[in-house]
């Protein structure tokens, strides 16, 4: 892609997924392997994938919300203390936390489905 390009869905779609992501990731992966996007406008300019991907992400829907929470109990006071405690409290995290994340997966999954099963002429 060339620089000063602006990334639309045509841009992301021709250029950055056909002609370099997915041949990259099928080189590494072969053929099983699923694309996660987060909800960029590039992202969801006429995609057949759900726009909303993150929702099937548990770190995305779980794991972040939970160290923002830590992360946020008291003020932080500068970018330095804000990066020791984001690692301090990733470190922190318990496989119960993780575990909650990935029990709640199958729901979101079938929600995600049922969504994109319906509003599939829209796409």
């Amino acid at each position: 892609m060339q620089r000063g390009v602006k990334v639309n869905g045509d841009n992301y779609r021709e250029v950055l997924l056909k002609e370099k992501l997915l041949q990259r990731i099928k080189e590494i992966s072969g053929d099983n392997f699923i694309i996660q996007q987060d909800s960029a406008p590039a992202h969801r300019a006429c995609d057949h994938w759900p726009p909303n991907s993150p929702d099937m992400n548990p770190v995305d829907y779980k794991i972040w919300a939970v160290m923002q929470e830590r992360v946020y109990e008291k003020r932080v006071n500068d970018v330095d203390e804000l990066c020791q405690r984001l690692l301090s409290v990733w470190h922190s995290i318990g496989q119960n936390v993780i575990d909650k994340a990935i029990d709640q997966w199958r729901a979101r999954l079938t929600a995600c489905v049922r969504l994109s099963t319906s509003k599939r002429g829209s796409f």
